[in-house]
């Protein structure tokens, strides 16, 4: 990455996005926190100011196209270009809600975050990101999103979702089409794991740290690293 790598993470100001604001900000890049809540995201920056990170903060709501337009506005001016952008803000909606019971009301609010937020980000972000050397964009997915994991006899999920899960397999393919357009950049979707945080009670058995990794290597994969996959710490997880 060039001397000065700029970096925007959105759901950042907590849980597996702080730590990859963090991770990102540990290897000198200058990190936009993007957060909903000023309160928090202010907050959030100040931490990682504390620790060392250059980051400052973005008011961001991925469900609004003003906000988003905003953002994107902001990065310009302070910097007229995006190396990174990395989306991972997200909500489980009602987990876990059956298929049968899913409305149309519960899985719009769902897609609205963790599909078209993604777009909404994605697409007002490109123009910055085409301005870039070295292009990245990392898609936070999750072992859930798998239809052969979902499928296979050996992995039990426990839970039935009819909502939350399959948001994320429809982020799988619209990941795969960014890349088949946009072969300047790198893009991929990640899985984090089992992690443990407010987003599934602290149920999880990994920290938001070690969720965080993964993302942070595919921020920064070399020129000949891989773009349109899905990937965990071990490597490539099956669709």
């Amino acid at each position: 990455m060039s001397e000065q790598t700029i970096a925007l993470v959105t759901g950042a100001n907590k849980g597996i996005g702080y730590e990859i604001a963090a991770g990102l900000g540990v290897l000198g890049m200058t990190v936009g926190v993007g957060a909903r809540d000023p309160r928090r995201g202010e907050e959030a920056v100040e931490k990682l100011r504390a620790n060392g990170a250059d980051a400052f903060f973005v008011p961001l709501d991925v469900t609004d196209d003003e906000s988003v337009a905003s953002a994107a506005s902001l990065v310009e001016e302070r910097f007229g270009r995006l190396d990174v952008l990395v989306n991972n803000a997200g909500i489980a909606g009602q987990w876990p809600t059956a298929p049968s019971a899913a409305t149309a009301e519960i899985l719009w609010k769902v897609l609205n975050t963790n599909v078209i937020g993604v777009v909404r980000v994605t697409n007002a972000m490109l123009p910055l990101l085409r301005r870039s050397a070295r292009p990245r964009i990392v898609n936070q997915s999750s072992h859930l999103s798998s239809l052969t994991l979902q499928t296979s006899p050996e992995v039990d999920f426990v839970d039935v979702d009819g909502v939350y899960t399959p948001s994320k397999t429809f982020l799988n393919a619209v990941t795969v089409q960014y890349a088949k357009e946009l072969t300047d950049i790198k893009v991929n979707c990640v899985c984090p794991g089992y992690v443990a945080t407010d987003f599934n009670e602290f149920q999880g058995h990994e920290t938001p740290a070690s969720g965080a990794k993964v993302a942070i290597r595919l921020a920064t994969l070399p020129d000949d690293g891989p773009t349109g996959g899905l990937f965990d710490e071990a490597g490539t997880v099956p669709w």
